[in-house]
């Protein structure tokens, strides 16, 4: 098939060259010392760093949901790929894992040579921001399969941790306080719900003031999901465990690091809602066990420390601008966590 017939089905092969070159320009921003073989090649490589005495490779993937569609609305492309990346180093952290190399995937049709660009250009921001390779990626245009404009966005993270350090959550025991790590917003979880409330419901746009805050619904929607590298990589040691708060909420997502024979008390009085969240319960009419089921409600992660460790990991999240607070208490009991 010749070109014209293939840009007449949906696919234009010149703009995906022009976006080729952007996206070369960015993922050379993003090599580091680690890096090996050429930009462009099938496969990334990238080196294992010296100084480990039995590394373990920590892998993961994921997407940065309909947070996307917010995005295409409000005409932003850039912060979407640096959420995916920082929501990737916090799920490898938990693991007290380095942030290696990084992948990125964007599926969609009918994007334009600027947004493919502005989407890579946030990736390669946020990998920058870890010391860590954007090994390389794959763009696809896929009109049928997508609406025009339409697009999804998702990445995979390699981490290196030393196999002796890697956490599981296991170290976690009675008497370890929980401290709570503030999000910058929804992060990239429960925007089916909060598009739902904000666009349906209120008939807001994307340009629209948000009652009751600063800025537009795309200002608050599109915050970046906050990284914990930089408050947490220093104080691993004085850590027994860590959750990062994503999709389930604080329930679903704690519960994943508890050995059995523990539980989470959570005290429920021990913060108030951001703004963003009670305007979404009371908008809404969402019950407060939704909330918590949906919504990470402020916490982005959480950590479990023993109580002569706690001022330690609250003093370098502070240094690192990031707000804490002791959220609750690990307890003996039946593995799960409650709200009290």
């Amino acid at each position: 098939m010749s070109d014209s017939r293939y840009a007449a089905a949906g696919v234009d092969l010149a703009g995906a060259e022009a976006a080729k070159e952007r996206i070369g320009h960015s993922v050379r921003s993003a090599r580091t010392r680690y890096s090996v073989g050429p930009i462009g090649a099938f496969g990334g490589m990238v080196r294992v760093p010296e100084g480990y005495r039995s590394p373990v490779l920590v892998m993961s993937t994921d997407g940065v949901g309909t947070k996307v569609m917010v995005a295409r609305d409000a005409g932003r492309f850039d912060t979407v790929g640096e959420d995916l990346v920082n929501h990737s180093v916090n799920d490898i952290l938990v693991h007290g894992a380095r942030p290696l190399a990084f992948l990125d995937y964007v599926a969609g049709a009918g994007l334009t040579v600027e947004q493919i660009a502005g989407i890579v250009e946030g990736v390669a921001r946020g990998c920058r921001a870890h010391d860590m390779a954007l090994a390389g990626g794959e763009t696809a245009q896929m009109p049928g399969l997508y609406q025009h404009g339409d697009f999804d966005l998702a990445g995979t993270i390699v981490g290196v941790v030393e196999e002796a350090e890697a956490m599981q959550g296991d170290a976690i025991v009675a008497g370890d306080l929980l401290v709570a790590l503030a999000s910058t917003g929804l992060h990239t979880n429960g925007y089916t719900l909060a598009r739902s409330i904000l666009f349906d419901r209120l008939k807001l746009q994307a340009d629209s003031l948000v009652p009751g805050m600063a800025g537009t619904v795309a200002d608050v929607l599109l915050a970046v999901h906050r990284s914990y590298w930089t408050a947490l990589a220093p104080v691993l040691p004085s850590v027994h465990g860590l959750a990062h708060i994503t999709g389930g909420g604080i329930p679903g997502n704690l519960v994943r690091v508890l050995p059995e024979g523990v539980e989470a008390v959570i005290d429920a009085g021990s913060w108030r809602l951001p703004p963003l969240f009670e305007l979404l319960q009371r908008a809404g009419a969402v019950s407060t066990d939704e909330m918590r089921d949906v919504f990470n409600l402020g916490v982005g992660m959480i950590a479990a420390v023993p109580e002569h460790r706690v001022e330690t990991v609250r003093t370098a999240a502070t240094t690192a601008g990031v707000g804490t607070w002791v959220l609750g208490r690990v307890r003996a009991g039946p593995r799960g966590v409650r709200f009290g």
